[in-house]
């Protein structure tokens, strides 16, 4: 059969309010053109990222009256520890709020002024809590990911040659070498197996421990069976393990592929690291069997681990994305191709080239999305990625606009909906205005900056 159905069944709504484009036009004015700054509820689809928004099972929903809220010693926390031992064989496991203070823990050890970090991308969290430290966060993903319109079926691979360099370059200096799967600044692009293994060989072979940032493991598992060779028909979670077999930790938000609203944690085989991870836990997270969650979260994600390989969620959720991006394709929308795992990839700066990637053409496609058709999406470009440690500022490496498919919430009437609004967008293209900043905060400014139109 062609048609691929949302393989689950619907027990719970909740209503959408909906908006006019004239009332959209005013919410935006109010909100400094920052989309992070709308009320979720004056959002129609809500596409902004992928991150604790998924629509949790009823076996979840079930388990989490079982979580038990010890402060110390919770049995949630050791269902919580099997269920990713059960994936990722990992000697430590320290659970953490979200992903990203699993990164700010791991780099307030590691990091560190004159330090230097290689990634295939890193994404914005993991920049900032690396530069923070006062290190240098370093892309090297392959030349193939840096191209929109290529296809090329593992774009997230880390350019191998270039890692080897750079090591020989900082030497010392290089604390750890990072992996992200799937490459989400580079359009949620895949990772082969043969790549996550010759990066830990490399890794390995300069005494420098190999750390996977894997929120999105199971999409990327995905893209392995299917189109790496000598993949095809292996179980997911065979993959799984298989890609974090070579790795020596993990940073984990499992507000991604573990189904969860909150949640995540730092892996780690080495035991002195994982005993300063544990006191810096304790100091601004909590007790290592909690972590700064409630045990029912705990229990919500050790469920959401056995459900997220299912490989015909897999199928159903990759196939939601290959649909918008072909009918974008298909009427001249620029897109990163192949899609995605999470999410659909606009490429604005070629889709508007009258709009200077300093007048942040992802921002005004985002913008006019949502007023158009109360579609928040967010720009993955130069407003995120083009202002330096230091305040400089430069074009990123490509301007899109990501919208982000949350896990299980949207229907196929839905996707149509969102092509719908792109062919109106696509009609008025040419007129749409760049944007400046008009304030923002000294590091991650894309959350909090405020925009006005040029």
């Amino acid at each position: 059969m062609k048609t691929i159905i949302e393989p689950f069944r619907i027990k719970s709504v909740e209503p959408i309010r909906m908006t006019t484009p004239e009332e959209r036009r005013d919410l935006l004015r109010a909100a400094d053109y920052n989309l992070f700054k709308l009320h979720s509820d004056d959002v129609l689809i809500d596409l902004l990222t992928d991150s604790g928004t998924s629509a949790m099972s009823a076996r979840q929903w079930s388990a989490i009256l079982s979580g038990d809220e010890s402060y110390a010693g919770s049995p949630s926390f050791f269902r919580f520890e099997a269920a990713i031992r059960d994936l990722m064989d990992f000697k430590h496991i320290i659970p953490t709020h979200q992903g990203r203070a699993a990164e700010a823990i791991l780099f307030s050890i590691l990091g560190g002024k004159g330090k230097f970090i290689p990634s295939n991308t890193h994404f914005d969290t993991t920049r900032g809590n690396i530069e923070t430290t006062g290190a240098r966060a370093d892309d090297l993903v392959i030349a193939e990911g840096k191209n929109p319109s290529l296809v090329h079926p593992f774009k997230g691979n880390m350019d191998l040659a270039k890692l080897e360099a750079y090591l020989e370059q900082h030497g010392d200096a290089v604390p750890c070498v990072m992996l992200t799967i799937t490459n989400n600044a580079g359009g949620g692009q895949p990772v082969s197996l043969a790549n996550i293994r010759a990066t830990a060989e490399i890794a390995r072979r300069y005494g420098r421990p190999f750390i996977i940032d894997g929120c999105r493991f199971a999409e990327n598992a995905w893209f392995i069976q299917q189109r790496e060779e000598g993949q095809k028909g292996r179980a997911i979670k065979d993959i799984v393990r298989d890609c974090f077999a070579d790795a020596d930790g993990m940073t984990m938000s499992a507000k991604k592929d573990a189904f969860a609203n909150i949640g995540g944690w730092l892996a780690l085989n080495d035991d002195e690291l994982a005993d300063k991870a544990r006191t810096r836990l304790i100091m601004t997270e909590g007790f290592p069997t909690y972590g700064g969650l409630a045990g029912r979260d705990l229990d919500a994600i050790a469920q959401g681990l056995s459900e997220i390989v299912d490989e015909d969620y897999l199928r159903y959720r990759i196939r939601t994305n290959e649909y918008i991006t072909e009918r974008l394709d298909a009427m001249g929308v620029p897109v990163v191709k192949p899609a995605g795992g999470h999410a659909v990839f606009v490429d604005a700066r070629a889709w508007l080239p009258h709009i200077a990637p300093l007048q942040y053409p992802g921002q005004a496609v985002a913008c006019k999305l949502y007023e158009l058709g109360g579609i928040r999406g967010c720009e993955i470009g130069t407003v995120m990625f083009g202002r330096a440690p230091d305040g400089t500022e430069a074009p990123a490496s490509m301007d899109l606009v990501r919208l982000a498919m949350p896990r299980r919430v949207y229907t196929q009437s839905h996707a149509d909906y969102i092509v719908e609004v792109f062919e109106e967008l696509t009609a008025m293209k040419d007129s749409l205005r760049g944007y400046r900043i008009t304030e923002q905060p000294p590091a991650l400014r894309h959350f909090t900056a405020k925009f006005a139109p040029l």
